[in-house]
């Protein structure tokens, strides 16, 4: 029996399935890295916009791109079937959790941002449960909510033990970008991953292009050198880009495993809020980080 084991575990089929596994973690935790990166570049590009021409602006530059690439590849539009999904996607991750994460970044400060999202892998294995019938063993729940409530705890003690209005649009974007995932993921099964980011922008181009225009009209505009990289990161970066090895990284994967190595993603804002923001870093984040990433080790390990 052993020995058939061996052979099987062998196999090419295996050693595929394997790679296959391995480098969509590896997808996973690049999307992770690279969303890691939106808090502080959003921070940057409010030094030149309002709140709502950055965001429909970044919707719109995000869906020029990734129209062009369907539009190159001569990509054919999706079946009926798949629509009703990208529009729960493009409300979600295209619409929602950028405009409340960016109106929340007015009067919240980059570092503390990011811990409160840092609640969104916890979400996402929920919605994932609820809409797609996962059932993740219970040491994966157990670290799970482990790590959501260390984040949480960290929260609180950097809030000083108030919630803020700040505070309500990020859980708020918590719901909206958890749905958008879980949603994005199942479609990633059964289409490319670029594919299901790229027509979700494009669906909101619609929207888009008259929101930048009349956001533009009312808000003042500064191009600075912050600014324009800001917004041209949480476009091309973190609307795109991040988001098509995100969806792949998800459907090699499995949701609630990707979703935990988002358990990370605060942790390295706060390491961008301090190098590229100048924040200043609490005694608490090492402490936080340590005990996250044992989280994370668990929750990759444990079987669904």
């Amino acid at each position: 029996m052993r020995a058939q084991d061996s052979a099987i575990a062998s196999s090419p089929i295996a050693v595929g399935s394997h790679r296959g596994t391995s480098f969509g973690t590896v997808q996973a935790a690049l999307a992770v890295t690279v969303f890691s990166l939106t808090f502080p570049a959003t921070a940057w590009g409010l030094e030149g916009f309002g709140p709502w021409s950055l965001v429909a602006v970044r919707s719109v530059l995000a869906a020029l791109i990734a129209g062009a690439c369907l539009l190159v590849l001569r990509v054919p539009p999706p079946a009926r079937a798949h629509w009703p999904g990208l529009v729960v996607v493009a409300g979600g991750v295209v619409i929602g959790f950028p405009l409340l994460t960016t109106l929340a970044l007015q009067t919240s400060t980059t570092a503390h941002a990011a811990v409160v999202v840092g609640l969104l892998p916890l979400t996402t294995a929920l919605a994932s449960a609820l809409r797609m019938g996962h059932r993740p063993s219970r040491t994966f729940w157990t670290a799970a909510v482990v790590g959501a409530a260390e984040v949480l705890a960290f929260t609180v003690q950097q809030s000083g033990g108030a919630l803020t209005t700040a505070d309500a649009c990020l859980f708020a974007a918590l719901l909206v970008c958890a749905a958008g995932y879980t949603e994005g993921g199942r479609l990633a099964r059964v289409m490319p991953g670029w594919q299901v980011i790229g027509w979700a922008l494009v669906l909101c181009l619609p929207i888009g292009v008259p929101a930048a225009a009349l956001a533009l009209a009312q808000e003042p505009v500064r191009l600075t050198a912050h600014s324009v990289t800001g917004l041209v990161w949480v476009a091309a970066g973190s609307q795109f880009l991040g988001l098509v090895v995100w969806y792949r990284g998800m459907a090699a994967i499995g949701i609630p495993k990707a979703s935990q190595l988002q358990l990370a993603q605060p942790l390295l804002t706060l390491v961008w809020s301090v190098l590229l923001l100048g924040e200043q870093l609490t005694p608490a984040a090492p402490l936080t980080a340590a005990a996250v990433l044992v989280c994370i080790a668990v929750t990759q390990r444990a079987r669904g």
